[in-house]
């Protein structure tokens, strides 16, 4: 997920679209393994390449939607590809004094490093 991929239609709703890299059967120990994504959305068991990845990298994605939609830029951003990976691995986004309580909360329990 990312913002392109977010549309609305005429009556308002968003709509989700851009399933091209979607991946049937994520369920229990049934994982993806393929490394697919935009950089600055893509969850760290993704990058990590540790025996695959489940349905955690979507709420992950979403945090960083969420992220851009409050501050403008994704939680990690780099013009650098590497350096977008090496935030995502070991760093924490900023939070501003506009960001509230509530948005921190859900941001941080959404961008949790560790998918289990």
């Amino acid at each position: 997920m990312k913002p392109e991929n977010i549309l609305v239609d005429s009556d308002g709703y968003a709509k989700l679209t851009d399933f091209g890299l979607s991946k049937d059967n994520i369920k229990g120990d049934n994982l993806a393994t393929s490394f697919c994504g935009t950089a600055e959305y893509v969850a760290p068991e993704i990058i990590q390449k540790k025996g695959g990845y489940g349905k955690a990298c979507d709420w992950w994605s979403l945090g960083c939607v969420i992220y851009e939609m409050l501050t403008g830029l994704p939680p990690f951003y780099s013009k650098k590809k590497q350096e977008i990976y090496e935030a995502i691995l070991y760093k924490n986004p900023n939070y501003y004094k506009y960001h509230s309580p509530t948005a921190i909360d859900l941001i941080k329990k959404l961008l949790e490093k560790d998918p289990t």
